[in-house]
């Protein structure tokens, strides 16, 4: 008996040997002994050499895979990156829409995957798409003496089940100087429905601030109630607050230096203003005239109908720490066809305008018209590549000097 014949042999009884009592043992090494010539010693030694009394456990064959994460990222790229609990009732409810516009190719087994898979599963399949996704924010503002005629509501003041009641904040689009004249961007945002509308202004001026809030209004699907501003000069005036007075609109305002009294518009300001264009400088008519054009149809039409949001449904203080509940993420169409405030006119005409939109051929000329205001800064600035997410920052004293003087010449 060769060296490999004695090895094969040890194998079938390896197992044999190590299951058995002491006497079945003996009869085992006996046995083979006998039959190999080895000696008895060497022979235990071997046999308690890598002893395997289980089979290795094969690996669970993966459900979500492959073709079912492709899809899942292209749904996740059309509807502006979401998290799982707002990606979850788009799957529900604009999948098969998808489909049908042709924008998404699977099979019926994906397609069944991707109406089954959870909320955690979605974040957990997106994890490494996510890693390059990041957001920032910024605020300042001026107060006013005048603001003291008008009443403070806070966050928690809200009735978030009336359709109509709105907070709005004006977003500066100054780069790193806040000399000259500007694009201010009006985010209009409801509370109770999350409906957004923005409107891009030339500068700060009261009668511009006041046109630019007839115009999101006469876009709202429902009657503006009230208007909740922070302490901005250019929204407490005595020019929006006689309008106000005039057209019957409840006008109120936020605490100084307490963000958290306007949160609901300043978290559009970062998702739906900063996110889609930026931090740069936009001081010309061409680039005014861009921005308006975004807001007042693709930008205001995929945030309203396609993008759910979370809304919360209670929070509770547990042994010093504050536990959040939220509903189910809708959009805001979804909310307010829900809602019985909202007549059957204005929901049928909505229901038109949803049955024929497709999300993706929205997304892309959206982003399309984002890309012309990047080229047209581009062609302002005499610059091949601009980063409009980056901040601008001034570069303090000089920055301040270089915006008084021009060369050592001063400009009047």
């Amino acid at each position: 008996m060769d060296i490999q014949a004695k090895e094969q042999y040890m194998e079938t009884l390896r197992e044999t040997y190590w299951k058995g009592d002491k006497k079945k043992k003996t009869e085992i090494l006996n046995e083979y002994c006998r039959n190999t010539g080895q000696e008895r010693k060497y022979s235990i030694k071997k046999l308690n050499y890598k002893v395997r009394l289980k089979e290795i456990r094969k690996a669970r064959k993966e459900y979500y895979n492959g073709p079912v994460k492709a899809a899942l990222v292209k749904i996740w790229k059309i509807f502006d990156y979401p998290c799982g609990l707002r990606l979850k009732p788009l799957l529900d409810a604009e999948l098969e829409r998808l489909i049908n516009f042709k924008e998404i190719a699977c099979s019926d087994e994906v397609l069944k995957k991707l109406k089954r898979i959870g909320t955690a599963t979605i974040d957990r399949k997106l994890r490494h798409e996510k890693e390059i996704l990041s957001l920032n924010r910024k605020y300042g503002k001026k107060k006013l003496l005048f603001c003291h005629k008008i009443p403070v509501k806070t966050a928690a003041e809200f009735d978030r089940n009336i359709i109509g009641h709105t907070e709005i904040d004006f977003v500066e689009s100054c780069g790193s100087s806040v000399n000259g004249e500007y694009v201010n961007s009006l985010s209009v945002v409801d509370v109770a429905t999350g409906w957004w509308e923005g409107e891009a202004v030339m500068g700060k001026s009261q009668e511009r601030a006041v046109t630019a809030i007839k115009n999101a209004r006469n876009r709202l699907p429902f009657l503006l109630l009230g208007i909740h501003p922070d302490n901005g000069t250019n929204l407490i005036n005595v020019l929006l607050y006689n309008y106000m007075v005039k057209e019957g609109i409840e006008f109120t305002r936020s605490r100084a230096y307490k963000k958290n009294d306007n949160c609901f518009v300043e978290q559009k300001n970062s998702t739906h203003v900063r996110a889609a264009i930026g931090y740069l400088r936009y001081d010309t008519e061409e680039e005014m005239d861009l921005i308006n054009e975004i807001y007042r149809n693709e930008l205001r039409l995929f945030k309203n109908f396609f993008q759910p949001v979370m809304k919360l449904k209670e929070k509770i203080r547990i042994k010093g720490r504050v536990h959040r509940k939220y509903e189910e993420a809708k959009t805001p169409y979804q909310r307010i066809m829900e809602s019985d405030q909202i007549d059957v006119k204005t929901k049928e005409k909505l229901k038109l305008t949803y049955e024929n939109m497709n999300p993706a051929e929205i997304k892309r000329e959206l982003d399309r018209k984002l890309d012309i205001l990047c080229k047209v800064y581009e062609k302002k600035k005499d610059s091949q590549m601009v980063d409009k997410y980056k901040k601008q920052v001034p570069f303090t004293v000089s920055k301040y000097v270089m915006d008084k003087y021009d060369y050592g010449v001063l400009v009047k």
